[in-house]
């Protein structure tokens, strides 16, 4: 026994040492990923239901402003894509005429041809043949070619009507004001029956599930401390209140900076320090702004 407190005795008094008698080597507050959501489309709130302390998912709806012209309009350019397609003409059946008129002149040709070696008919009969069959082939290759440019013209014409239709859907989409990620709401900023333009802020959310400790490690500090380190944490509720955590050292500061002025004494603010966050799991007790106590 005497042997392992000889071991051990020295061991605390060297951690002590280090954090100076405290319990915890770097202070500072907690904080989350806020977003605040802006409206995208113009028009009134014709639903906005939330309230500040709502607990939200990804993707829930949560307001919807006016969608009428926009959905007419989308209405309109599938009746033009649709009108678009009902022109597009035939081409086998627009053709099948000239390209009978065609074998039968073909045949003719052929059938003189016989003739006149057979000398039963002259030159001029086959010559009248062959001439036939010339025309006909020209005026196919002319209808073919005054159909094939119609049809793809009226196939741009209805690329161009679809791609302005989607992106009326789209813009439809963005009438629905949604959550963009699962959280609290902090903040309202609009209520139902308001105008809405285009980033207007309608309200603020946080994922407070997931929290982060910003403190702050001297350069002494630094070289103990990297990034996937678990480390313990404490929420600071005063009069010696806290609570235990664990935590995960999820960013270094590349660059030193000055202590902020809410973290430390007067005689150690023009140390050079380098910020640190640790992510943390909330229980529900943990607050935006609370002071916090990590020990690495």
């Amino acid at each position: 026994m005497r042997h392992l407190l000889a071991l051990i005795l020295p061991a605390l008094l060297i951690v002590g040492c280090n954090r100076g008698g405290k319990a915890y080597d770097a202070t500072g507050t907690f904080e989350t990923t806020e977003v605040t959501v802006s409206a995208e489309q113009s028009g009134r709130l014709l639903t906005f239901t939330l309230t500040e302390g709502d607990s939200l998912a990804f993707g829930q709806q949560v307001g919807l402003v006016d969608t009428t012209q926009l959905s007419l309009r989308a209405l309109q350019l599938g009746a033009t894509s649709e009108s678009y397609a009902s022109q597009r003409p035939d081409i086998e059946k627009q053709i099948a005429s000239t390209k009978q008129e065609l074998a039968k002149a073909e045949m003719e040709q052929k059938r003189y041809e016989t003739l006149v070696r057979e000398h039963a008919a002259n030159q001029q009969q086959l010559d009248d043949a062959e001439s036939s069959v010339k025309v006909l082939r020209r005026q196919l290759d002319a209808q073919l070619s005054s159909l094939s440019k119609n049809t793809s013209s009226l196939n741009s014409q209805m690329t161009a009507t679809d791609i302005e239709r989607m992106q009326v859907l789209d813009q439809l989409r963005k009438c629905r004001v949604t959550a963009p990620l699962s959280g609290v709401v902090l903040a309202k900023y609009a209520e139902e029956g308001e105008y809405a333009v285009p980033g207007t802020p309608l309200f603020k959310m946080a994922d407070v599930a997931h929290m982060f400790l910003r403190a702050y490690v001297t350069t002494a500090q630094l070289q103990s401390v990297r990034v996937g380190q678990d480390v313990t944490v404490f929420a600071d509720y005063g009069d010696g209140n806290r609570r235990e955590y664990k935590g995960k050292v999820s960013w270094i500061s590349d660059q030193a900076e000055f202590t902020p002025k809410t973290i430390l004494t007067d005689d150690e603010r023009a140390d050079l320090v380098y910020a640190v966050k640790i992510a943390v799991l909330n229980d529900g007790y943990i607050k935006i702004g609370m002071y916090g106590e990590v020990a690495f």
